[in-house]
């Protein structure tokens, strides 16, 4: 319990959530913005009756039309609110009624005080989808994937990939936090990071399956690295720039010619970590 007064006592409780960021203007709270965070506040002060909008703690953040399969956040409620007390099915069930398929709800349980949901977190998996498409200009990207030229060398893509694992400055591929100096070193740690083709079930290509897909699993990230690391591999698949790219930038630290950010439409968070989960850290 978060305070021992039995009239203002809170429970924190984990919920993890499922959503598709077409609807949302990213994650994170921004006042006069249709977010994630901001519909889950005002959906449980009108589902329990609150007289605020509680505060929520998410492990990740996601841009604005980045998909998520499993999203964590904890929030604080009060152990008897106004409507009844609080169990977890009837939580559960009650949000995901109002949410109305915007957000769902997977899970929603009772923890210690001592949950956090980001500084808990031991490791965030992302996946991002990309359609090879062949002949060039045939168009298929749609919400859930980057479609580019083909063929990819999955084979540099992946030397490229195994170039990010470990702890590493990526100045060159992440936005720089505004309250950071210039100078000031990115360091992030990659658990793994591999391209694989998928299985192809509508037989849209004679030669191999056109969906390829990245996985990459850090501690943590930091803003626009996945997609910048995804447009760097593409072209680097594709060609366009040297198999040694990603290597060299993570020691220059420059993103000098570098192509745009991958489009958000294939990045989807799909998975976070916790000890408590049973779920563990995979050693590099």
């Amino acid at each position: 319990m978060s305070s021992s007064d039995p009239l203002g006592a809170t429970q924190r409780w984990r919920l993890d959530l499922a959503y598709d960021g077409r609807a949302f203007s990213g994650f994170a709270y921004q006042p006069r913005h249709d977010t994630v965070v901001g519909l889950l506040r005002e959906t449980l002060a009108a589902t329990l009756r609150l007289d605020h909008e509680p505060q929520i703690v998410g492990a990740a953040r996601t841009d604005s039309g980045v998909h998520a399969f499993q999203q964590v956040v904890h929030v604080d409620l009060p152990v008897v609110t106004k409507v009844r007390s609080l169990e977890s099915e009837r939580l559960m069930n009650s949000l995901n009624k109002q949410l109305r398929g915007r957000v769902q709800i997977l899970l929603a349980e009772p923890v210690n005080d001592d949950f956090h949901a980001r500084f808990s977190a031991t490791w965030r998996e992302y996946r991002y989808l990309v359609l090879e498409t062949t002949p060039p200009g045939l168009d298929f990207t749609n919400e859930w994937s980057w479609a580019v030229a083909g063929p990819l060398d999955l084979r540099k893509m992946n030397r490229s990939a195994r170039s990010t694992v470990g702890t590493h400055d990526f100045r060159a591929f992440c936005r720089r936090p505004s309250n950071s100096s210039p100078g000031e070193p990115l360091l992030r740690r990659v658990l793994e990071a591999r391209w694989e083709r998928l299985e192809d079930q509508w037989v849209m290509s004679p030669r191999h399956p056109p969906v390829v897909r990245l996985t990459i699993r850090a501690q943590s990230f930091c803003h626009n690295m996945v997609r910048a690391l995804t447009s760097t591999m593409v072209a680097i698949g594709q060609g366009t720039l040297d198999a040694d790219t990603v290597q060299q930038r993570l020691e220059s630290f420059s993103r000098y010619q570098l192509p745009p950010l991958a489009p958000a439409s294939g990045l989807a968070l799909v998975a976070v970590g916790y000890e408590s989960d049973g779920s563990p850290t995979r050693n590099i």
